[in-house]
């Protein structure tokens, strides 16, 4: 069965896994996503121009619109530009107001986008409606436990888990469910089960990165970092893009290690994404290094501009909020900004970011009440990271 992974690691990459052979593509996502490096040759340009003249041709053909809002959803990813996914909402836009249902696939479609946009709310409605169509859709599924997940409801993840499960998809349901473990603190758990999924025959490549990538986040919360490292290298040793990289350079920034980060993000690239540019701007500060004043500059410059466009300010509140406090210094705007980017999403990064955010305030009565927000969330989710501890 062939498995096109989106998983936490934001690679793009066709997976191949025995058995089944027809299942239907499964694309495990997360806050995080894909990243697809596009082709720019003649051939390829010829290509989009002839899905373009397709799609006006028959715009309410399923197959092709949902092509053709992958294609842009992927150039999104990899140029960090929300333009390319309006492009991939346009794609689907045949049935907007159609009293027809709309077909499963464009529904999954529509949801991963908004996914990709933070409209975690209006992805869930999307999802739930999906698997009401198809309740054996896997990719629906997956997708929708990724986005309960990163909205902090384990319970509801833990369900559309199981519903992963049901449509026959054992691995990844398995893996789905080990993950909420871990969010949860139930560790020894969690290691056994993605152990032995590591140790699946014919494991795709692809696969493995994203299984290695969830251990060396679940042992980074579990407090082990020696383990996380472990982890981390074997899971970019074959080289890593996307989410696998941006959350090993958190690690590596957490341990310490800005320069190690400056040397993985190759900041001579000519424009680097703006989740790389947010990374050189802080380690670039913590460096002293001579570029960050330009790296400083680009950042805000970006951050301004998303801000302008519409929901752009609450899209991006979690990098806007990093920025505030890691480079610009401003602890009180970092603040408001984590308290906007809760409103959305609750991964174990953004408790952190609130509990940083909170300990720099310089009035005392402002970091005790920012203290006890985070405290409440923190016990409202259920979530375990040791690093907490530690903040």
């Amino acid at each position: 069965m062939t498995l096109r992974l989106i998983p936490l690691l934001l690679i793009c990459v066709l997976l191949t896994q025995p058995g089944r052979s027809h299942a239907r593509p499964l694309t495990p996502t997360s806050d995080a996503d894909v990243v697809q490096t596009l082709p720019t040759d003649s051939a390829t340009r010829r290509a989009e121009r002839q899905q373009r003249q397709a799609l006006a041709r028959s715009p309410r053909d399923p197959q092709l619109a949902v092509a053709a809002a992958e294609s842009y959803l992927d150039l999104a990813r990899a140029q960090g530009d929300a333009r390319a996914a309006g492009l991939a909402l346009g794609a689907l836009q045949a049935w907007e107001g159609s009293r027809q249902a709309i077909p499963t696939e464009v529904l999954v479609m529509r949801a991963t986008v908004a996914q990709y946009l933070h409209d975690f709310s209006g992805a869930e409605a999307m999802l739930k409606r999906a698997v009401e169509q198809q309740p054996n859709h896997p990719q629906a599924w997956l997708t929708l436990a990724t986005v309960q997940r990163v909205r902090g409801d384990y319970a509801a993840s833990d369900a559309s888990c199981e519903g992963v499960l049901r449509s026959g998809q054992r691995l990844h349901g398995m893996a789905c469910l080990a993950e909420n473990q871990s969010l949860r603190g139930q560790q020894d758990a969690a290691r056994a089960q993605f152990e032995q999924l590591l140790q699946s025959p014919r494991l795709p490549a692809g696969t493995k990165q994203w299984l290695l990538t969830s251990v060396a986040e679940m042992e980074a919360r579990a407090g082990r970092p020696d383990a996380a490292r472990a982890a981390w290298l074997q899971a970019t040793a074959s080289g890593a893009s996307g989410y696998t990289l941006d959350a090993y350079v958190d690690f590596l920034l957490d341990q310490g290690e800005p320069k190690t980060v400056i040397a993985l993000l190759n900041p001579k690239a000519e424009s680097p994404s703006d989740a790389a540019l947010l990374r050189l701007a802080i380690a670039g500060k913590q460096t002293a290094d001579p570029r960050a004043a330009a790296w400083r500059s680009e950042m805000a410059a970006r951050i301004e501009a998303s801000r302008a466009r519409p929901g752009g300010a609450a899209t991006h509140a979690r990098e806007q909020a990093r920025f505030a406090l890691d480079v610009l210094n401003h602890p009180g705007d970092a603040l408001a900004l984590a308290r906007e980017n809760l409103k959305m999403q609750r991964e174990p990064v953004d408790l952190g970011l609130l509990a940083r955010t909170a300990a720099a305030q310089t009035k005392p009565a402002e970091r005790a009440r920012a203290e006890a927000e985070f405290k409440q969330w923190r016990d409202k989710l259920g979530l375990q990271d040791a690093r907490f501890d530690l903040l």
